[in-house]
This record gives C-alpha cells, structure tokens and sequence, in this order.
C-alpha cells in the first residue's frame, strides 16, 4: 500500500505593504515567514515524501516560466518541486527578504499552477496543494477567475489562504457553521483598519472560494495566528502500513488466510544520532576502537577471538557462545499464528495485557477483524502481597472523608456530560496529544541547526500546556479540594535522626589518593576488623546486617547455637516476605553464612533440619523464584565429607538437588501450560 504523495507550492507575498506594521508589532511578511517556517518543519521532521517548491511575488526581479513583457512581472520561482530540507528553513529564515513592488496575486496562483503541471510530469502525486500568503493589498484583477477556477478543478489542485486577519463570512444572515468559522478564526487586526484594496481583494477571494466549493470553500482560509497555534505541533511519521500474512490455524483441520496490521505501537525516537569531529562535524574523523582487557594489575589486552560470552547462573558464569545461542533458538518451520483455545473475555483482567504493540487481525475483504493482544507468561506477572486497609482501625476513613474523595473523583471527570447524563465531549483526548518528548526534542535540533553555538531555547508554552489539567477540571475540583484537605490534615512530623553505624565512624576517609584494593584473607578467623570491633557489643541477630550479626553471636563464648540460629531464621522468614530481589539475595547471603558456620561448628543437624523446612516453606508460599536462587548457587544439606554428624552423603545431596531442580522446572512449565 504506497503511502499518499502530495506536490506543494507555498506562494508567498513579498510586496512593499507586506512590510508594514504597527509599532510593537510584527509584519505581515514576518508573520507569514513563521507560519511557513513552522509547515516546512513538520514535513522536514515527519520524514514526509511530499515535494514543495516556493514561489515569490511582489519581488524586484522576475523569474518564472509564464513572464513576458507585460505578463506575470515580479513572480520569482524560488525554489523548484523537491523534498523539503534544511536548506529550504534557511532560505525562508534568511534568504527570503521584502521586496519593493507588487504583483497580481492571482497571476501568481497561475505561476504556481503551471510550475504544478511541469514539475509533476514522470512523477506519481496523489494531491496538489497551492498556499498562498498575502495581505490582500496588491492590485488584482479578475480578468482570470474562471479559467483559474476552471484549471484547479480540473487538476484536482486544492488552494488555501493565509491572511493577517480573518475573513468575516457572515454579516447576519447566512449558515451557523459559518458563523462558527468566523468565530474560530482569531483576528491580528480589527477588520475596520482593512484599506479599500484589502476590501476588493477579501471580495476576489470570497467569490474565488465560493466559486471553488460552495459549501466549504471559506473554511480554507485562515489567519497567521490561528496557523502558528495550529504548526505549532511537528508532525507525527508517517508509517507505511507492512503486513503480516500468515495462516491461522484451529485444529489440524481448519486454516484461515490472515494479514495483520500494527493498530497500536509504541513509537520511539529514530536511532539518527552519530559521533562526530567536534572542530570538524564530519564523521570519518572519528574512529572507533574497542579494547578488551583482563581485570588485572597490567590490564593485560585480550583478542576478540579469545573472548567469549557469559551468563550469569546464581554466582557463577557459564560460558555461552554464539554457537550456542544459535543452537538454542526455537527453530520453526514456517510462520505460524495457532488457536490454541478459547477463554471468556471477564477471565482476562485488563492490567494482564503485556507488550508494546497491538495487531489488528483481518481474514476475507470486508470481513470483521479480531484484535491481537500479548498476554504475559508466568515470569511476568508480579505478585505483591499489601496489609489491607479495611482490618486496621488507625485508617478506616469517615462518612465525611468517603463522601469527600467521592466529590473529588467526580469533579475531575474528564467527559463533558449534559444536564441528561448524555456524554458530548471529551476533555482530554489523548489520541490528539502529541508526545512532549518528541515536541521537545525536535524543537532543541530546529534551533541547533541555525544557532550551533546559542543556549537550548525555554520549552515553549504550548507543550506545558499539553501536560496541564483542563481548565474547566481545575476550576470545577477547587471546593472539593478545599473539603479534602480540611478533613485530611497532614502534619509535618520532622526530619528522621539518622544512626550512625560504626562503619560511618570509622570509614577510610582518604578520597584524595587512590582507594588501595582490599587484600585476600585467606584465613576467615582473622577476618574481624577494627570496624567490626567497633561495631559494639552484638546482642542480637539484626535486619541491617543479620549474616555478620550472626557470625559475631556464635563465636562468642557461651553462645546458644541453637538461640542465635532461630533468630537468623526468623530474620530469613521476614525477608521472604517482601518478595523482591533485593531481599532474596539477603536472605540468601544469610542462608550460606548459616551453612559456613554450621559446618566449623559441628552443627550440622541445625543447618539441614533448617533447609529441609525451608524448602516446605518455600512450596507453600509459591516462592518458587526464590528457591530457583537456591538451587542455582548449589546451597545443598550438609554432607558427610564436610562434617562429622551428618548422615548425608554427597551422591545423596547432588541427587536431591538434581531432583529440586527438576521439580522446579516441572512447576514452571505447569504453569505456563495452564496459563497458555
């Protein structure tokens, strides 16, 4: 499908009266060069495939294909159909400069029409478009009118004015929707400051309009202001739509030819950004080149050759090469979009909807289309455990406070109802809301382009205004707000005293010379250093640090083994808790402190009878992530060759952890079939 291609002309006057303004204001030609420069942003920013040329009137010289003696004086073709670029703003921006004549308008609509008929030839264009700026204060005559009327119907070319005031369509009489027309379009100027000039020409375009499309032609006429406010978006990118052609399948039996097409995607900044001379900005004087070094005194180079890739398993580094990542990849036939069932649509909740785009899936022409939609596999799906609010009496709200927040909602409703309940507008519509990061972006590389070495401009009002609440929201939820607040008063209850630990107290200081690399114990009963002295008199196995805890508790003397042990334990159980990796991995390091200890110490009985438990605990908490750590680390019971008193041997520990480790994976592929 070819995406639409337009040819446009922007026809813009250049005459001496363009130039004037009233004191404290812009001119008419200044006005116009923003609107233009803003429509050639867009396009340039869109990526658009459209081709505009430009074309002056009004200018000293004369240059286009029509002028003779006394013919189409004062037109200047300044810049042949192509695809717009940079070059073009810089030509509109500073090139382009007033003239001191003046010149037909609606000759230059006839220049603008006759470069449309030469420069298309060979080439496909599906719209022609010709916008003219002016101030309607040249002289015209209509000598032309219908063979200009005439030509553009018959080319299928469309014609838009832009003027520095607005048209007044109605003086009474006439349709509503004009009247509204009339009302939209924002004035520059008050229309009783307009010359007799300007008043025969405002008649020449009202009549040329009416004559082009009775019902609507008007509405193709717009002021500079209402154009800004309109540019002042850059233009989405325009996408050609790619399908995915497939057979669905139900059954061995059934297939249906398909072809799918992205409705919803997230759309992402073009990866466009590359490396260059910062003297020179050119590219090829800039050279890459990657290094690789072992982690070493000598920071020893290694070939690329002799590197190879990694994956992380618990705390070890499995060895993982490119070969094998091809040989691991599922491998398939051919294309394949399968029914494997059917579910009601109440047993899938809205926030299981996963991925970043959404297909429209259509079968036969002019048939009804189903709408695809990735669900998430069990790895995805985050369960989180929360205290409920209704069971504590501290925060169950009152009648007042519930009616309150209710008021609050209903205020900030952002559908506009009638007094019937009939919904008639949308206050917020998101679907018309350009992305600011876009907005704010292309806004930043338009201004680094003409001004490499000024300051980033302020972020224009406009998009502030985008992420603002609507108006009538924020006048309507003030007294709501108001009541909100009374009833849920807040206290400022101070900054929290922070603790000092014995780590802050004692920590190296010395952050003006190179921090030394830490030195190898080998021997872990001298590992206690004057920071873990200071650390004062342990009583207790804490939340902050329970593994050290526990491994100062038990080697004191007259330690309880046993009492120090369930202390950890329970610090372990309220890790588990939080479900979140962050407190797995604690919880982990605590479990292999456990075992370290429990071997040196002959306690071996403790630390199994503890790991047989936990893996019970574990089942019944579905925390089958958490034990997937463990078995990955190799965390296995006790075993004879380690200490004396186990009755485990290392088969039957290797054996057992095989067989968790299976189980494991049985209950993941479980789960992912019940939920598939």
């Amino acid at each position: 499908m070819a995406r639409s291609k337009a040819a446009i002309v922007l026809c813009l006057d250049v005459g001496f009266t363009m130039s004037n303004s009233h004191p404290g204001e812009e001119s008419s030609l200044e006005q116009a060069k923003k609107v233009m420069t803003k429509f050639v942003q867009r396009q340039v920013f869109a990526e658009s495939k459209d081709e505009v040329a430009v074309v002056l009137f009004g200018t000293d010289g004369t240059r286009n294909g029509l002028a003779s003696e006394d013919q189409y004086q004062n037109i200047t073709v300044h810049r042949s159909l192509m695809l717009p670029d940079f070059d073009l703003l810089e030509d509109i921006q500073t090139v382009i400069q007033p003239g001191s004549q003046q010149a037909d308008f609606l000759d230059a609509i006839i220049v603008c029409m006759d470069l449309l008929q030469k420069e298309t030839v060979g080439k496909k264009f599906e719209k022609r478009h010709i916008e003219l700026f002016t101030d309607l204060n040249s002289p015209v005559s209509e000598d032309q009118l219908e063979i200009i009327v005439a030509n553009l119907k018959k080319t299928g070319t469309s014609l838009q004015f832009f003027l520095p005031f607005s048209v007044n369509v109605d003086d009474g009489g006439g349709d509503a929707s004009a009247r509204v027309h009339s009302h939209l379009h924002q004035n520059s100027f008050p229309r009783k400051g307009l010359t007799e000039q300007q008043k025969e020409g405002v008649d020449v375009v009202t009549k040329l309009m009416h004559t082009l499309d009775e019902g609507g032609g008007l509405e193709e006429i717009y002021t500079f202001r209402e154009s800004l406010e309109r540019l002042s978006m850059f233009k989405k990118i325009e996408r050609r739509p790619a399908p995915w052609t497939c057979q669905l399948t139900i059954g061995s039996n059934l297939s249906i030819r398909i072809v799918a097409y992205k409705s919803l995607t997230e759309e992402k900044v073009k990866k466009m950004w590359t490396v260059v001379d910062a003297k020179t900005l050119k590219k090829e004087d800039v050279q890459k080149e990657t290094v690789y070094c072992l982690n070493d005194d000598d920071e020893t180079e290694v070939q690329k050759d002799d590197t190879i890739q990694g994956f992380r398993y618990g705390s070890d580094i499995i060895p993982f090469s490119k070969e094998d990542e091809e040989q691991m990849k599922y491998k398939a036939e051919a294309k394949c979009f399968s029914v494997l069932g059917f579910s009601r649509a109440s047993q899938i909740q809205r926030h299981c909807y996963v991925g970043n785009q959404v297909l429209k899936v259509f079968a036969a022409k002019d048939d009804e289309c189903l709408t695809y939609v990735q669900l998430p596999y069990v790895e995805d799906v985050r369960q989180y455990m929360f205290s409920s609010l209704k069971n504590n009496k501290k925060f169950t709200p009152t009648a007042d406070q519930l009616s309150a927040v209710d008021s609050l909602i209903d205020s900030m409703n952002l559908v506009y109802e009638d007094d019937d309940g009939e919904t008639f507008e949308d206050l917020f519509k998101p679907s018309k809301i350009p992305n600011p990061h876009f907005q704010r972006l292309y806004q930043c590389l338009q201004h680094k382009a003409f001004h490499p070495n000024e300051p980033l401009p302020p972020i224009e009002q406009h998009l502030l205004e985008m992420l603002e609440m609507p108006c009538v929201v924020k006048e309507r939820c003030q007294v709501p707000l108001e009541k909100v607040k009374a009833l849920f008063p807040l206290k400022d209850v101070g900054k929290k005293k922070e603790e000092k630990t014995a780590q802050d107290i004692f920590k190296d200081d010395n952050e003006d010379g190179p921090n030394p690399k830490k030195q190898k114990i080998e021997d872990e009963e001298d590992s206690f250093s004057i920071i873990k002295l200071a650390e004062g008199n342990v009583t207790s196995v804490g939340s902050v640090n329970p593994a050290e805890d526990f491994r100062i508790l038990v080697r004191q003397k007259n330690a309880d083994f046993k009492d120090v042990s369930q202390q950890l334990i329970n610090r372990i159980d309220q890790f588990l808790e939080h479900k979140s990796l962050q407190y797995y991995m604690k919880g982990i390091n605590c479990i292999r402190v456990f075992r370290e200890e429990a071997v040196k110490l002959s306690k071996v009985r403790c630390f199994n009878d503890f790991l047989q438990a936990l893996k019970s605990k574990v089942e019944d908490k579905a925390l089958v992530d958490f034990w997937e750590i463990v078995v990955q680390d190799r965390i296995s019971l006790i075993t004879k060759d380690e200490a004396e008193g186990s009755s485990v041997t290392s088969e039957e520990a290797e054996k057992k952890r095989k067989m968790n480790l299976c189980l494991l994976q049985m209950k993941v592929v479980m789960l992912m079939t019940c939920w598939t």
